[in-house]
């Protein structure tokens, strides 16, 4: 059976963190919006959120290399998740997103959105990627 609680996807970009939530029965990723990058604010924005939300996972993409290697983006990710998990006292976990802000952006160009659109939306969307993948790793009963 899986545990109980909303989930938080994040997605770290230079300028912005996509943001997903689950719902309560962890099946769902939707969309919630984005944060600003930069410590402490980013953390404590985030903090809010979890609270908000009675979030009780976060999860963080890890973007890895192709070939499965951390490379720096990777362990930028790897840093702040375990800064992140200090700061919330909770589990944040890292998953695998290679190429989910590439799906994302596709996504969107397909279903008609402009330039300018994309770019508005596009780190949630890869965000709530990212979470609806690491939901539908998550055991059932």
């Amino acid at each position: 059976m899986t545990e109980a609680g909303r989930i938080l996807g994040l997605d770290l970009g230079d300028v912005r963190i996509g943001v997903a939530i689950s719902d309560a029965d962890r099946r769902l990723a939707l969309p919630l919006g984005t944060v600003h990058t930069g410590a402490p604010s980013d953390l404590r924005a985030i903090a809010s959120l979890v609270r908000e939300h009675e979030v009780t996972l976060v999860v963080v993409g890890h973007p890895l290399l192709l070939s499965g290697k951390a490379g720096a983006r990777a362990r930028h990710a790897e840093a702040f998740a375990e800064a992140l998990g200090g700061f919330l006292g909770m589990p944040v976990v890292l998953h695998d997103e290679r190429l989910t802000t590439v799906e994302a952006d596709r996504a969107l160009r397909e279903a008609g959105a402009s330039g300018r659109d994309r770019r508005r939306v596009v780190d949630r969307s890869a965000a709530a990627i990212l979470l609806q993948a690491y939901l539908d790793g998550l055991p059932r009963a």
